[in-house]
């Protein structure tokens, strides 16, 4: 059976762009149209939909398992345009993500027209484009954890810009922003070079990446960005660093892998899986608190090693929760359920454990510090210094009110990323690496993306090497040097469209 001599093999090979130009153009006599005039008008209606989503550069066949997740909001936006809808509210976390101001555009130009035809759009959002198209402004903070959770403003955009309680309306009216690097990172005479890259949609291109420099990967959606960093440098890296693999898959050689000793990928998966994961696990701070109870006086007369504070080996724990402070309750047919212990309250640890105390709090009490109040409470004393000083990393990082005990399993993406670069920082790997960030200012204002590029900074400073996907133009433009793979997505993509300082 074809259409227009297209088959369904052939149909569902195309771009939602090929298609949609297809579908528009394809000819039918007069008795077919009499037929098929309604279900045309409604392929028509949707392939649309998702070309002004800017998604045009997927292919039919695409599995969804492989979109990213503003792909995934993207066509779940064009399913809610395309059910024509009055009267409702639509509520968007972060649409943004994901998205070069090209396609920004497109998706203001859509949130416009669902209000337009009578819906409320509520869009949680960092993008200053979108805040600056909104018609009402609602500013949180004024920081953040126990220090925001209050309206700073409501209002206009411009009056915000006005208003000395909105942080938000400061950097929109350029009374604070992120100032443009007085110099660059002169080009050292070391980097990485992929040869001849193929995969998915790169058009056999040879790339190379400098090293000990800031290096930004650019260009619209679909343009190749994540096939080149992931799939052919990260994939090639990897083998070859860690298993001793030389195999490149996607691209006909790597060049100068010999100039580094590692590479590591620090993306927004999560840090752990279990309630017993925290930032202070993550980051190694919790062996050298141990350490301190353990140290106490009353600690050594029962003769309490570091471990018997720890949440993963009988000790000190509670048993009946086995130091996660909540039971699971599985529910056969709905989501498990989770209720707080009813022999530690919560707490994690057996009484004996919570009587031992370190400058007057016990463990408890410590993990139920922010990061910010437990920095002052360790400097007090010389022997915690050490936990201080590893816990300034997750302030410099932007996360100074998070609870040290947090569960990991409560961590938004983006703040599992800086945990991740927080233990990085800690750390200091021997030898040269190469660090891979995907989007890092996902999730972030632009206070905090401020703090992030300093975290840059220290990586390089220490002689390491910063490569990363970015959409966001205050991070570019700080960049030492850019990649912009193009000019479209797709089947459009997959080449080097410039290259060089942002200038």
């Amino acid at each position: 059976i074809k259409i227009s001599a297209k088959t369904i093999a052939d149909i569902v090979q195309m771009t939602i762009e090929a298609a949609d130009e297809f579908f528009r153009t394809v000819a039918f006599s007069d008795f077919e149209l009499s037929v098929a005039k309604r279900i045309l008008e409604e392929i028509r209606k949707r392939l649309q939909y998702l070309v002004d989503v800017g998604l045009g550069y997927l292919t039919l066949d695409r599995l969804s398992s492989t979109l990213s997740g503003g792909e995934s909001q993207r066509i779940n936006l064009a399913t809610s345009i395309g059910s024509s809808l009055v009267g409702s509210i639509y509520v968007l976390d972060e649409p943004s993500i994901g998205l070069h101001p090209l396609d920004n555009d497109r998706l203001i130009r859509i949130l416009k027209s669902l209000r337009d035809i009578g819906n409320t759009v509520l869009v949680v959002e960092h993008d200053g484009d979108m805040m600056r198209e909104a018609d009402v402004l609602v500013d949180m903070g004024p920081r953040a954890g126990e220090h925001g959770g209050e309206i700073t403003f409501f209002g206009t955009t411009m009056d915000a810009m006005n208003a000395p309680s909105s942080l938000t309306g400061k950097y929109l009216s350029g009374k604070l922003s992120i100032p443009i690097p007085k110099t660059r990172r002169k080009r050292s005479a070391k980097s990485i070079k992929v040869v001849n890259a193929f995969e998915h949609n790169l058009r056999n291109i040879d790339v190379e990446i400098p090293l000990n420099m800031f290096v930004c990967v650019t260009g619209v959606s679909g343009s190749g960005k994540s096939t080149l960093v992931h799939e052919v440098l990260y994939e090639g890296l990897k083998k070859k660093l860690v298993s001793g693999i030389n195999r490149i898959v996607g691209a006909g050689a790597l060049e100068g892998m010999h100039h580094l000793s590692a590479v590591e990928l620090v993306d927004q998966s999560p840090i752990g899986r279990s309630p017993r994961s925290n930032p202070i696990t993550y980051i190694k701070a919790f062996e050298l608190i141990r350490e301190l109870l353990a140290n106490a006086q009353a600690a050594k007369i029962h003769g309490y090693a570091p471990g018997y504070f720890s949440f993963n080996v009988p000790g000190g724990r509670c048993e009946t929760c086995e130091g996660d402070g909540v039971q699971k309750i599985e529910m056969q047919f709905m989501a498990d359920l989770y209720l707080t212990c009813e022999s530690c309250k919560g707490k994690r640890y057996k009484k004996e454990a919570l009587d031992i105390r370190y400058n007057g709090k016990n463990v408890d009490d410590i993990l139920s510090m922010t990061v910010n109040e437990s920095i002052e409470f360790f400097k007090a004393r010389a022997d915690g210094k050490r936990v201080a000083h590893k816990l300034k990393i997750l302030d410099d990082v932007g996360l100074g009110y998070l609870r040290l005990g947090q569960p990991a399993t409560t961590l938004s993406g983006g703040e599992a990323q800086r945990v991740k670069l927080a233990a990085h920082l800690n750390t200091q790997p021997e030898g040269h690496t190469l660090f891979i960030f995907d989007e890092p200012t996902t999730g972030l204002h632009f206070d905090d993306i401020a703090k992030l590029l300093k975290c840059f900074e220290a990586l390089l400073n220490a002689g390491q090497s910063v490569l990363i996907i970015e959409h966001n133009l205050d991070v570019i433009k700080c960049a030492d040097y850019i990649i912009d793979l193009g000019p479209g997505g797709g089947v459009n993509g997959g080449k080097i469209v410039a290259k060089g300082s942002p200038e």
